[in-house]
Protein backbone atom coordinates (compact mmCIF):
# COMPACT_ATOMS: atom_id res chain seq x y z
CA UNK A 1 0.00 0.00 0.00
CA UNK A 2 2.89 2.30 0.21
CA UNK A 3 3.58 2.22 -3.33
CA UNK A 4 1.27 3.72 -5.30
CA UNK A 5 3.71 4.86 -8.34
CA UNK A 6 0.87 3.61 -11.18
CA UNK A 7 -2.38 4.39 -9.70
CA UNK A 8 -4.19 3.14 -12.47
CA UNK A 9 -3.20 0.03 -12.65
CA UNK A 10 -2.89 -0.85 -8.59
CA UNK A 11 -6.02 -3.24 -7.03
CA UNK A 12 -6.96 -0.60 -4.83
CA UNK A 13 -7.37 2.02 -7.34
CA UNK A 14 -9.41 -0.51 -9.70
CA UNK A 15 -11.29 -1.99 -6.51
CA UNK A 16 -12.04 1.77 -4.49
CA UNK A 17 -12.83 3.49 -8.21
CA UNK A 18 -16.14 1.07 -8.04
CA UNK A 19 -17.29 2.59 -5.18
CA UNK A 20 -20.16 5.32 -4.71
CA UNK A 21 -18.38 8.73 -2.78
CA UNK A 22 -20.27 8.40 0.60
CA UNK A 23 -18.41 4.94 1.01
CA UNK A 24 -15.44 6.42 0.25
CA UNK A 25 -15.53 8.79 2.85
CA UNK A 26 -14.88 6.86 5.16
CA UNK A 27 -12.43 5.05 3.84
CA UNK A 28 -10.43 8.22 3.51
CA UNK A 29 -9.06 7.96 7.13
CA UNK A 30 -7.73 3.91 6.90
CA UNK A 31 -4.66 4.91 5.83
CA UNK A 32 -2.07 7.73 4.48
CA UNK A 33 -2.18 5.36 1.43
CA UNK A 34 -5.60 5.39 0.97
CA UNK A 35 -6.34 9.09 1.24
CA UNK A 36 -3.84 10.02 -0.97
CA UNK A 37 -5.73 7.80 -3.59
CA UNK A 38 -8.97 8.84 -3.04
CA UNK A 39 -7.67 12.49 -3.09
CA UNK A 40 -5.86 11.69 -6.89
CA UNK A 41 -7.44 13.56 -9.35
CA UNK A 42 -7.29 10.37 -11.98
CA UNK A 43 -8.46 8.19 -9.36
CA UNK A 44 -11.57 11.16 -9.39
CA UNK A 45 -11.41 11.15 -12.75
CA UNK A 46 -12.11 6.94 -12.66
CA UNK A 47 -14.72 7.00 -9.68
CA UNK A 48 -16.86 9.86 -11.32
CA UNK A 49 -17.31 7.48 -14.04
CA UNK A 50 -20.22 5.99 -12.74
CA UNK A 51 -24.09 7.35 -11.98
CA UNK A 52 -24.20 8.51 -7.96
CA UNK A 53 -27.66 7.84 -6.24
CA UNK A 54 -28.95 10.88 -4.93
CA UNK A 55 -27.80 12.13 -1.59
CA UNK A 56 -30.13 15.32 -0.78
CA UNK A 57 -32.15 18.26 -1.21
CA UNK A 58 -30.84 21.67 -0.31
CA UNK A 59 -33.72 24.06 0.60
CA UNK A 60 -33.97 27.76 0.84
CA UNK A 61 -37.06 29.96 2.12
CA UNK A 62 -37.89 33.05 0.14
CA UNK A 63 -39.76 36.09 1.04
CA UNK A 64 -42.39 37.17 -0.40
CA UNK A 65 -42.51 41.64 -0.42
CA UNK A 66 -38.97 41.86 1.69
CA UNK A 67 -36.48 42.61 -0.53
CA UNK A 68 -33.82 40.48 1.48
CA UNK A 69 -32.83 37.65 1.26
CA UNK A 70 -33.32 34.42 3.98
CA UNK A 71 -29.99 33.39 4.35
CA UNK A 72 -30.46 30.22 5.97
CA UNK A 73 -29.69 26.95 4.11
CA UNK A 74 -30.87 23.73 5.06
CA UNK A 75 -30.02 20.45 3.98
CA UNK A 76 -32.25 17.39 4.40
CA UNK A 77 -30.59 13.71 3.06
CA UNK A 78 -33.10 10.64 1.64
CA UNK A 79 -31.85 8.16 3.39
CA UNK A 80 -31.99 9.72 7.66
CA UNK A 81 -34.43 12.46 8.97
CA UNK A 82 -31.66 15.11 9.59
CA UNK A 83 -31.72 18.60 9.19
CA UNK A 84 -28.52 20.50 8.50
CA UNK A 85 -27.39 24.05 8.41
CA UNK A 86 -24.39 24.32 8.19
CA UNK A 87 -23.53 22.83 4.65
CA UNK A 88 -22.19 26.22 2.92
CA UNK A 89 -20.61 27.82 6.00
CA UNK A 90 -17.06 26.99 4.16
CA UNK A 91 -18.31 29.79 1.44
CA UNK A 92 -16.62 33.55 2.19
CA UNK A 93 -20.26 35.05 2.71
CA UNK A 94 -24.04 34.26 3.25
CA UNK A 95 -25.22 32.83 0.02
CA UNK A 96 -28.42 32.12 -2.18
CA UNK A 97 -28.38 28.68 -3.82
CA UNK A 98 -29.11 28.36 -7.42
CA UNK A 99 -28.33 25.29 -8.99
CA UNK A 100 -27.41 22.12 -8.15
CA UNK A 101 -25.47 19.81 -11.11
CA UNK A 102 -23.74 16.39 -10.54
CA UNK A 103 -21.92 17.15 -6.68
CA UNK A 104 -21.24 20.92 -7.92
CA UNK A 105 -23.50 23.94 -6.22
CA UNK A 106 -24.13 26.97 -8.03
CA UNK A 107 -25.11 30.03 -6.06
CA UNK A 108 -25.04 33.99 -5.29
CA UNK A 109 -24.54 36.51 -2.50
CA UNK A 110 -27.63 37.69 -0.27
CA UNK A 111 -29.02 40.69 -0.87
CA UNK A 112 -28.46 43.47 0.05
CA UNK A 113 -25.09 42.58 -1.71
CA UNK A 114 -21.67 43.67 -0.23
CA UNK A 115 -19.38 42.35 -2.29
CA UNK A 116 -21.24 40.40 -4.85
CA UNK A 117 -20.28 37.17 -6.64
CA UNK A 118 -21.63 34.09 -7.92
CA UNK A 119 -19.94 31.02 -6.49
CA UNK A 120 -19.63 27.31 -8.06
CA UNK A 121 -18.66 25.08 -4.88
CA UNK A 122 -18.46 21.35 -4.06
CA UNK A 123 -19.91 21.33 -0.59
CA UNK A 124 -18.27 17.87 0.07
CA UNK A 125 -14.67 19.17 0.04
CA UNK A 126 -15.16 22.77 0.52
CA UNK A 127 -13.38 23.59 -2.37
CA UNK A 128 -15.04 26.72 -4.88
CA UNK A 129 -14.56 29.49 -7.35
CA UNK A 130 -15.44 32.85 -6.89
CA UNK A 131 -16.90 34.10 -10.08
CA UNK A 132 -16.76 37.79 -11.58
CA UNK A 133 -20.87 39.14 -11.52
CA UNK A 134 -20.89 42.88 -13.44
CA UNK A 135 -24.65 43.25 -13.27
CA UNK A 136 -25.57 41.69 -10.22
CA UNK A 137 -29.10 40.74 -9.96
CA UNK A 138 -31.62 38.86 -7.12
CA UNK A 139 -32.89 36.45 -10.04
CA UNK A 140 -32.77 33.27 -9.28
CA UNK A 141 -32.42 31.35 -12.41
CA UNK A 142 -28.47 31.27 -13.31
CA UNK A 143 -28.46 27.38 -14.30
CA UNK A 144 -24.85 25.33 -14.04
CA UNK A 145 -23.60 22.82 -16.65
CA UNK A 146 -21.35 20.04 -15.52
CA UNK A 147 -20.54 16.60 -16.64
CA UNK A 148 -18.79 14.36 -14.63
CA UNK A 149 -18.28 11.68 -17.35
CA UNK A 150 -16.30 14.31 -19.61
CA UNK A 151 -16.16 17.26 -17.76
CA UNK A 152 -12.95 16.21 -15.16
CA UNK A 153 -9.75 16.29 -17.45
CA UNK A 154 -6.09 15.87 -15.05
CA UNK A 155 -5.41 19.80 -14.47
CA UNK A 156 -9.05 21.28 -14.65
CA UNK A 157 -12.73 20.57 -13.84
CA UNK A 158 -15.18 21.98 -16.40
CA UNK A 159 -18.36 23.80 -15.94
CA UNK A 160 -20.62 26.75 -17.26
CA UNK A 161 -22.56 28.80 -15.50
CA UNK A 162 -25.67 30.13 -18.01
CA UNK A 163 -27.86 32.80 -17.00
CA UNK A 164 -30.93 33.50 -18.27
CA UNK A 165 -32.31 37.23 -19.43
CA UNK A 166 -35.44 38.45 -20.88
CA UNK A 167 -35.66 41.41 -22.36
CA UNK A 168 -38.41 43.57 -24.64
CA UNK A 169 -38.56 45.19 -27.58
CA UNK A 170 -40.00 48.41 -28.62
CA UNK A 171 -42.67 46.54 -30.30
CA UNK A 172 -43.14 44.93 -26.48
CA UNK A 173 -41.88 41.62 -27.79
CA UNK A 174 -40.57 39.67 -25.04
CA UNK A 175 -37.45 37.58 -25.66
CA UNK A 176 -34.44 35.80 -23.63
CA UNK A 177 -30.55 35.61 -23.93
CA UNK A 178 -28.08 34.06 -22.77
CA UNK A 179 -24.55 34.64 -20.84
CA UNK A 180 -22.60 31.69 -20.73
CA UNK A 181 -19.34 31.41 -18.24
CA UNK A 182 -16.87 28.89 -18.76
CA UNK A 183 -14.49 27.81 -16.15
CA UNK A 184 -11.74 26.68 -19.04
CA UNK A 185 -11.81 30.49 -20.47
CA UNK A 186 -12.52 32.20 -17.06
CA UNK A 187 -14.80 34.59 -19.00
CA UNK A 188 -18.27 35.20 -19.21
CA UNK A 189 -19.73 35.67 -22.99
CA UNK A 190 -23.07 36.82 -24.63
CA UNK A 191 -24.27 33.96 -26.97
CA UNK A 192 -25.61 34.81 -30.16
CA UNK A 193 -29.04 32.67 -29.07
CA UNK A 194 -32.18 34.49 -28.50
CA UNK A 195 -35.37 32.78 -27.83
CA UNK A 196 -38.55 34.25 -28.23
CA UNK A 197 -41.16 33.82 -25.53
CA UNK A 198 -43.70 35.98 -23.80
CA UNK A 199 -43.41 33.86 -20.52
CA UNK A 200 -41.33 34.29 -17.54
CA UNK A 201 -39.40 31.57 -15.45
CA UNK A 202 -41.25 29.85 -13.12
CA UNK A 203 -39.79 28.50 -9.85
CA UNK A 204 -36.07 27.88 -9.86
CA UNK A 205 -35.54 25.07 -11.97
CA UNK A 206 -32.18 25.12 -14.81
CA UNK A 207 -32.62 21.45 -14.83
CA UNK A 208 -29.26 19.82 -16.60
CA UNK A 209 -30.32 16.32 -18.59
CA UNK A 210 -28.49 15.03 -21.23
CA UNK A 211 -26.17 18.11 -21.98
CA UNK A 212 -29.59 21.06 -22.82
CA UNK A 213 -30.52 23.00 -19.68
CA UNK A 214 -34.38 23.27 -18.64
CA UNK A 215 -36.20 25.92 -16.93
CA UNK A 216 -40.06 25.45 -16.24
CA UNK A 217 -41.96 29.08 -17.30
CA UNK A 218 -45.60 30.23 -16.44
CA UNK A 219 -47.21 29.27 -19.40
CA UNK A 220 -47.19 26.21 -21.03
CA UNK A 221 -43.71 25.94 -22.25
CA UNK A 222 -40.24 24.84 -20.74
CA UNK A 223 -37.58 26.70 -22.03
CA UNK A 224 -34.46 24.48 -23.32
CA UNK A 225 -30.57 25.88 -23.88
CA UNK A 226 -27.96 22.62 -25.38
CA UNK A 227 -24.99 23.92 -23.74
CA UNK A 228 -22.64 22.86 -26.49
CA UNK A 229 -24.27 24.10 -29.71
CA UNK A 230 -26.61 27.25 -28.06
CA UNK A 231 -29.46 26.62 -29.05
CA UNK A 232 -32.49 27.56 -27.32
CA UNK A 233 -35.99 25.44 -27.93
CA UNK A 234 -39.23 25.89 -26.44
CA UNK A 235 -41.42 22.83 -25.65
CA UNK A 236 -44.54 22.68 -24.60
CA UNK A 237 -45.77 20.90 -21.32
CA UNK A 238 -48.01 17.46 -21.43
CA UNK A 239 -51.20 19.26 -20.48
CA UNK A 240 -51.93 22.99 -20.64
CA UNK A 241 -52.96 24.42 -17.46
CA UNK A 242 -56.11 25.59 -19.34
CA UNK A 243 -57.94 22.16 -19.36
CA UNK A 244 -58.53 21.87 -15.38
CA UNK A 245 -60.71 23.48 -13.50
CA UNK A 246 -58.01 24.88 -10.75
CA UNK A 247 -54.97 25.60 -11.25
CA UNK A 248 -52.45 23.24 -11.31
CA UNK A 249 -48.86 23.32 -10.09
CA UNK A 250 -46.02 21.63 -11.51
CA UNK A 251 -42.16 21.32 -11.46
CA UNK A 252 -39.51 19.47 -14.17
CA UNK A 253 -36.83 17.46 -12.82
CA UNK A 254 -34.30 14.39 -14.09
CA UNK A 255 -33.57 11.08 -14.09
CA UNK A 256 -31.46 8.97 -15.52
CA UNK A 257 -30.58 11.79 -17.99
CA UNK A 258 -33.91 12.34 -19.42
CA UNK A 259 -36.37 15.46 -18.34
CA UNK A 260 -39.63 14.34 -15.85
CA UNK A 261 -42.49 16.72 -15.87
CA UNK A 262 -44.69 16.45 -12.40
CA UNK A 263 -47.91 17.40 -12.00
CA UNK A 264 -50.47 17.96 -9.32
CA UNK A 265 -53.99 19.21 -9.85
CA UNK A 266 -57.69 17.86 -9.00
CA UNK A 267 -56.91 15.02 -11.24
CA UNK A 268 -54.14 13.74 -9.21
CA UNK A 269 -50.57 13.32 -9.26
CA UNK A 270 -48.88 12.69 -12.75
CA UNK A 271 -45.56 11.77 -14.14
CA UNK A 272 -44.18 12.13 -17.19
CA UNK A 273 -40.99 12.03 -19.05
CA UNK A 274 -39.96 13.86 -22.24
CA UNK A 275 -39.60 11.36 -25.30
CA UNK A 276 -38.82 13.87 -28.23
CA UNK A 277 -38.00 17.71 -28.09
CA UNK A 278 -38.81 18.56 -31.38
CA UNK A 279 -41.96 17.44 -31.21
CA UNK A 280 -42.84 17.62 -27.22
CA UNK A 281 -43.54 14.26 -27.08
CA UNK A 282 -44.17 13.11 -23.66
CA UNK A 283 -44.78 9.63 -22.17
CA UNK A 284 -46.69 9.20 -18.57
CA UNK A 285 -45.13 7.05 -16.61
CA UNK A 286 -47.22 7.47 -13.04
CA UNK A 287 -50.66 8.65 -12.37
CA UNK A 288 -52.48 8.66 -9.25
CA UNK A 289 -55.95 10.24 -8.18
CA UNK A 290 -56.14 12.71 -4.89
CA UNK A 291 -58.63 9.92 -3.33
CA UNK A 292 -56.18 7.27 -4.15
CA UNK A 293 -53.14 9.28 -2.57
CA UNK A 294 -55.21 9.85 0.11
CA UNK A 295 -56.15 5.96 0.53
CA UNK A 296 -52.82 5.09 0.61
CA UNK A 297 -51.97 8.13 3.52
CA UNK A 298 -54.89 8.46 5.88
CA UNK A 299 -52.62 8.68 8.62
CA UNK A 300 -51.76 12.17 6.90
CA UNK A 301 -54.09 13.34 4.47
CA UNK A 302 -57.66 14.00 4.98
CA UNK A 303 -60.25 15.52 2.45
CA UNK A 304 -57.55 15.65 0.24
CA UNK A 305 -59.75 16.40 -3.00
CA UNK A 306 -61.60 19.16 -1.64
CA UNK A 307 -58.91 21.02 0.65
CA UNK A 308 -57.04 21.10 -3.15
CA UNK A 309 -60.03 22.43 -4.89
CA UNK A 310 -60.94 24.80 -1.49
CA UNK A 311 -57.44 26.04 -1.18
CA UNK A 312 -57.28 27.15 -4.82
CA UNK A 313 -60.01 29.70 -4.00
CA UNK A 314 -59.05 31.40 -1.16
CA UNK A 315 -55.05 31.79 -1.10
CA UNK A 316 -52.65 31.69 -4.42
CA UNK A 317 -50.60 29.24 -2.49
CA UNK A 318 -51.60 25.68 -3.34
CA UNK A 319 -52.61 23.03 -0.87
CA UNK A 320 -50.05 20.66 -2.66
CA UNK A 321 -46.69 21.62 -3.72
CA UNK A 322 -44.54 20.29 -5.97
CA UNK A 323 -41.08 21.51 -5.19
CA UNK A 324 -38.27 19.61 -6.72
CA UNK A 325 -38.21 15.91 -8.45
CA UNK A 326 -35.13 13.76 -8.66
CA UNK A 327 -34.31 9.66 -9.36
CA UNK A 328 -37.65 9.01 -8.32
CA UNK A 329 -38.18 11.19 -5.41
CA UNK A 330 -40.78 14.28 -5.21
CA UNK A 331 -40.13 16.76 -2.78
CA UNK A 332 -43.80 18.26 -1.79
CA UNK A 333 -45.14 20.51 0.24
CA UNK A 334 -48.86 19.80 2.02
CA UNK A 335 -49.97 22.42 3.88
CA UNK A 336 -46.84 23.71 5.95
CA UNK A 337 -45.37 19.90 5.98
CA UNK A 338 -42.21 19.22 3.31
CA UNK A 339 -42.56 15.33 2.71
CA UNK A 340 -40.72 12.91 0.40
CA UNK A 341 -42.72 11.19 -1.59
CA UNK A 342 -40.93 7.88 -3.92
CA UNK A 343 -42.88 7.61 -6.69
CA UNK A 344 -41.82 3.94 -7.48
CA UNK A 345 -43.40 2.64 -3.92
CA UNK A 346 -45.51 5.56 -3.05
CA UNK A 347 -43.88 5.69 0.26
CA UNK A 348 -44.53 9.28 1.45
CA UNK A 349 -41.79 10.85 4.07
CA UNK A 350 -42.29 13.44 6.43
CA UNK A 351 -39.04 16.01 6.47
CA UNK A 352 -40.69 18.88 8.73
CA UNK A 353 -42.90 21.59 8.90
CA UNK A 354 -41.46 24.70 7.47
CA UNK A 355 -40.90 26.93 10.53
CA UNK A 356 -38.13 24.53 10.86
CA UNK A 357 -36.40 25.41 7.83
CA UNK A 358 -36.07 29.41 8.99
CA UNK A 359 -37.86 32.15 8.53
CA UNK A 360 -41.43 31.38 7.20
CA UNK A 361 -42.90 31.99 4.17
CA UNK A 362 -45.76 32.19 1.57
CA UNK A 363 -43.74 32.00 -1.70
CA UNK A 364 -42.17 28.48 -3.20
CA UNK A 365 -38.81 28.07 -1.60
CA UNK A 366 -36.07 27.28 -3.69
CA UNK A 367 -35.48 23.05 -3.41
CA UNK A 368 -32.39 21.62 -5.66
CA UNK A 369 -31.63 17.82 -5.13
CA UNK A 370 -27.99 16.99 -4.72
CA UNK A 371 -25.37 13.99 -5.31
CA UNK A 372 -22.24 13.42 -3.55
CA UNK A 373 -19.34 13.84 -5.94
CA UNK A 374 -15.52 14.01 -5.08
CA UNK A 375 -14.38 16.63 -7.67
CA UNK A 376 -11.93 19.07 -7.31
CA UNK A 377 -12.35 22.28 -7.51
CA UNK A 378 -9.37 24.70 -6.11
CA UNK A 379 -10.40 27.88 -5.18
CA UNK A 380 -10.46 30.58 -7.81
CA UNK A 381 -11.02 33.80 -6.50
CA UNK A 382 -12.29 35.80 -9.75
CA UNK A 383 -11.14 35.74 -13.66
CA UNK A 384 -7.56 36.93 -13.80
Amino acid sequence: MADFGCLDTDIPFDVLSRLQTKDLLGLKCVSKGWKDLISDRSFIQAQSQKKEPLSGFFFQQRHRYCPDDIKTITYFPVERNRLQQDVFAFLPQDVVVLASCNGLVCCRSCYPFEDPAIYVCNPLNSEWWKLDWKEPGKESFIALAFNPFQDISFNLTNFKVVRPRQFETEQEEAYFSFEIYASGTRNWKLSKEVCWCDNSLSKNEGIFSGGILHWLTDGDQILTFNVENELALLISTPLPAGEFNSRPHACIGESEGQLYYVLISEEGLHVWVLEDYFDSTWSLEYSKTLAQIEKEHSDIMINLYNRVMLWQRIDDRPWMDPLAFKDGVLVVRISNTIYLYHVDSSKMEEVGETSKFGAMSWVSPIVLPYTMSLVPLGRQLGSP
